[in-house]
């Protein structure tokens, strides 16, 4: 179990602005869980029968849990205050608004709506989210990395 102290994260030891970090943070996992359910809910209809193409199905479930991953691997980076997540969140958001246009032409107005809505917010919080103090931090590698190695 690591003990690395919240200076060493680059956290501001007393004020500082957090907020920005904690709404993207949040709403990356909030859109990994999202991003779950659907998924969930694809093999759902498979099981009862409505999927057209099985394999089909699958592999598109498997490419939503891939990308359900990937958003909680940032917003685990923004609640551990690396400097990393930043880009990723903000590219993320930026394909998002394509997307929830699309839903809003398509008559989905409501789902399209929240879609570019919880984009902007996400991606606006990760521009306006301070980065870490600590320069140790500048070469942050990132998800999965191996410590000291």
């Amino acid at each position: 179990m690591s003990t690395t102290s919240p200076s060493r994260l680059g956290v501001p030891a007393a004020g500082g602005s957090r907020g920005a970090r904690v709404v993207a943070g949040v709403l990356c996992g909030l859109q990994a869980l999202v991003l779950l359910a659907f998924a969930a809910f694809y093999l759902y209809e498979l099981v009862l029968g409505e999927g057209s193409d099985a394999t089909r199905v699958v592999m598109s479930a498997l490419v939503i849990v891939l990308a359900a991953i990937g958003l909680s691997a940032l917003s685990r980076g923004w609640f551990r205050w690396t400097r990393w997540p930043r880009t990723p969140t903000v590219l993320w958001d930026l394909l998002l608004l394509p997307v929830g246009w699309g839903l809003v032409q398509g008559g989905r107005g409501a789902v399209g709506g929240l879609v570019v809505a919880v984009a902007l917010v996400t991606g606006g919080a990760a521009l306006l989210a301070p980065r870490p103090e600590d320069p140790d931090l500048a070469d942050e590698p990132g998800p999965g990395a191996t410590p000291g190695g």
